[in-house]
């Protein structure tokens, strides 16, 4: 029962039983009857002035009950001239101006804390408390290249990808550089923070790519200019000097002649391979900007499968190209691109050795992209980070200069690219001529 309710019901239970007590009054003492009468009325009107001055506080007090419960904190209360009623309306009104000033101000911070977020170049993963992913910026839905995937309420094991697998083992407080697909590098830290007494995880994700490579670069190409200046130079002085040695050979014994003549002529050989061992380094420094031009990709590629079918037949191996029925315009060199599907392809050749088959294909959605797939050995995932690596081979003679070219000419071009073994044995290499759409 409300305490109004009870307040009306006591008043009219005393005034009744006093109206009552009054009739017993009325025959033998009629002016004490009236007197009574009187103070009855004088009582009802006090007790009616009494409630409005006792509800009309409880009623403030339930408006401002309401205004809280909506979050309307702009109502403010007027003061009615009652002492006690105006400093309760003085502490409401002075409540309610700090509690309207906090919330502008944490709205505030959060608007801008989620702006900042939102425009970071770093990826951002916000997880619950059960470590699924309740919030994250756009750079990390394109850092998890989820391809679409509704990635909320999802834990990280559960996305497909190397990087959310690798993320979803960091230990809180754990820091760690990534390496994936060898050529994107990520530094990584998964912490944590306390929202309304549950403890959240939040993890940070800087892309190293660009500026390892820009450093990697520098310091390679470095090298090898030092390295090919002083080779080049030695090779050709000692190279003029056995030549003029063949000179002698005259003076020799006929039988030591002809072992004379193959000795000079061997080493003459040897540093002519030295000498084009340090061009081929040499060629990936000195890789020149594309010269950009729109062309039909139809075109290169038929171009391709002219110069490597034969190559593909003499070895078994099925060469398929699936190309557009309508132009497939992309702005490239030709040329730096040509070399890139050839070195590709070559690669494929080579993995599969005989008997295999190879797909090349040009794709408009979800983003332009040529597909190079083969089914041959596939690459172990302890060689995938380093695959891109310059100058990095698993073949016994290799230089691991064709993968080191075709990431150069592929990076000046502003192309995303990726090789990789799937679940089903193929590998693919694939290059994108436009964001890819996630």
């Amino acid at each position: 029962m409300r305490l109004r309710l009870k307040f009306i019901l006591f008043v009219f239970i005393l005034h009744l039983i006093l109206i009552l007590l009054s009739l017993r009054l009325l025959r033998e003492y009629r002016l004490l009857f009236m007197g009574v009468e009187i103070l009855i009325l004088v009582s009802v009107v006090v007790s009616i002035y009494l409630y409005k001055s006792f509800i009309h506080p409880l009623n403030l007090i339930s408006a401002g009950i309401e205004s809280l419960k909506d979050k309307d904190f702009n109502t403010k209360f007027v003061k009615v001239g009652q002492r006690d009623m105006d400093d309760l309306i003085e502490v409401y009104n002075r409540m309610i101006d700090e509690l309207r000033t906090e919330r502008v101000k944490l709205k505030e911070q959060h608007y801008f804390l989620n702006k900042l977020i939102n425009a970071s170049p770093s990826g951002i993963i916000v997880l619950d408390f059960e470590g699924r992913i309740s919030h994250l910026n756009p750079a990390a839905l394109s850092l998890l290249n989820s391809g679409g995937e509704d990635v909320i309420g999802k834990r990280l094991i559960e996305i497909k990808g190397i990087l959310p697998r690798r993320l979803g083992q960091l230990g809180d407080g754990e820091s760690a550089i990534m390496n994936i697909d060898g050529l994107h590098s990520y530094k990584c830290r998964k912490s944590h923070f306390l929202d309304r007494g549950f403890q959240h995880h939040f993890i940070m994700i800087e892309e190293l790519t660009e500026e390892i490579l820009k450093t990697e670069k520098r310091a390679y190409g470095k090298v090898i200019r030092m390295m090919s200046h002083e080779v080049s130079n030695s090779i050709g002085a000692i190279n003029s000097i056995l030549s003029s040695s063949l000179n002698y050979k005259d003076q020799l014994n006929a039988e030591d002649k002809a072992d004379f003549e193959n000795a000079v002529k061997v080493a003459i050989e040897r540093n002519s391979r030295l000498s084009q061992f340090m061009t081929n380094f040499t060629d990936v420094v000195k890789i020149p900007l594309p010269d950009k031009e729109p062309c039909d990709l139809n075109k290169i590629l038929s171009s391709v499968e002219v110069l490597m079918g034969p190559l593909c037949e003499s070895s078994n191996i099925k060469l398929t190209m699936e190309l557009t029925g309508h132009p497939f315009p992309v702005d490239i060199d030709p040329r730096q691109l040509e070399q890139v599907v050839v070195n590709i392809v070559k690669n494929s050749i080579e993995s599969i050795g005989e008997n295999g088959g190879i797909l090349v294909r040009l794709e408009n959605a979800p983003a332009k992209r040529l597909l190079i797939r083969d089914n041959g050995k596939g690459i172990p995932e302890d060689i995938q980070k380093n695959i891109f690596t310059p100058f990095f081979s698993t073949k016994k003679d290799g230089q691991g200069i064709g993968l080191t070219v075709i990431r150069e000419i592929l990076m000046n071009h502003g192309f995303d690219f990726s090789l990789d073994t799937k679940a089903d044995g193929n590998t693919d290499f694939s290059i994108w001529f436009e964001k890819r759409r996630l």
